[in-house]
């Protein structure tokens, strides 16, 4: 049966008033968001935006990363650019040393930034290059007032011990997709591989860091799987990536996502979890070129600011006159 635009007004009301109560939004109802006509989208995003208002408050999250080590990945995940199984133009370098981590960190700073991630390519690291993100770390902590945060592939128990006794605040470990999507992405490892590193970091306390990327041919139902997952795994902060397709990689030639259908899922992902810092991250500036405000309009209330792993970011400085104009506390810091 087609659907009229107007009966969509009472599934949001109930949506609405079930999340302002102190309820949960349920599987049906997300997967029912999915299918609103882009002429009623607004009203999603109206709706996403005054849940992040009652639940989130005006505080803005800010985060910059250093792609402290480029390229020759050994895994295969189809959509990146760093995969020694493609042939890309993405940037190759070796670990880069302290000095310049703690450089990179203390314009960060400056910038705006509130957290530094540490980004490293691969599933894991070498005993010395695993030194140097511990050694930066210290160094960070010591010499700025950054929330220290790492992305360096999976953890072992141990490795998550040292992490955070060096002063690792936050840990960034993507699920990338739905469990049952995750095998049309990535051969190499597997979905429960990243849920053990999740858990070393839930037994050590380290906040958590964990989303995904959206239009990696997954369907609608698989992205609002990717969300329910997500929040089972109790994050503190939810990147949402949208797919920039490489040329050379398997999903090279993908069309890109339209503005509006990244705001229906981002709004989305906010009624699914309320409270978290809903992050928008890589693919940001390609997506929303010609609408800056729309991904805090559908209830985002974090970003990347500065370059990402292969390519330019948005200016770091309009980024926060923006978020300033559109009333969010940038100043508090956790």
């Amino acid at each position: 049966m087609k659907n009229k635009v107007d009966n969509w007004t009472p599934l949001l009301k109930s949506i609405g008033d079930k999340l302002m109560s102190g309820g949960y939004i349920t599987f049906s109802d997300a997967l029912q968001l999915t299918q609103i006509p882009e002429e009623s989208v607004g009203d999603l995003i109206r709706l996403a935006d005054r849940v992040r208002r009652r639940f989130a408050s005006e505080k803005a999250d800010l985060c910059s990363i250093v792609n402290a080590r480029s390229g020759r990945c050994a895994e295969d995940c189809r959509f990146c650019a760093q995969s020694v199984h493609f042939d890309t133009e993405a940037p190759v370098f070796p670990m880069k040393p302290v000095k310049d981590i703690l450089r990179a960190a203390v314009m960060a700073e400056a910038a705006g930034a509130h957290r530094f991630c540490i980004v490293t390519s691969g599933d894991s690291l070498s005993e010395r290059d695993f030194g140097t993100v511990v050694e930066a770390i210290g160094r960070i902590r010591e010499e700025t007032g950054l929330r220290r945060c790492a992305s360096i592939g999976r953890l072992s128990r141990e490795r998550t011990a040292t992490l955070r006794e060096a002063g690792l605040n936050r840990y960034h470990h993507n699920v990338e997709t739905a469990r049952g999507f995750f095998p049309s992405v990535c051969a190499t490892h597997t979905y429960e591989d990243k849920l053990r590193t999740i858990r070393h970091l839930q037994e050590y306390g380290i906040e958590k860091c964990i989303g995904g990327i959206l239009n990696l041919g997954e369907s609608p139902r698989q992205r609002i799987q990717m969300a329910f997952e997500i929040r089972e795994l109790q994050p503190d902060s939810v990147p949402v990536n949208f797919l920039i397709p490489w040329k050379g990689t398997p999903l090279g030639g993908r069309k890109p996502i339209a503005a509006i259908e990244a705001a229906r899922y981002l709004a989305i992902f906010r009624l699914v979890m309320p409270r978290v810092y809903i992050r928008v991250a890589g693919g940001r500036l390609e997506t929303f070129e010609d609408h800056p405000t729309l991904p805090f309009d559908a209830g985002v209330n974090a970003l990347l600011i500065g370059d990402l792993l292969t390519t330019p970011g948005p200016n770091a400085r309009s980024d926060i006159t923006l978020l300033r104009c559109l009333g969010f506390d940038l100043d508090g810091r956790e």
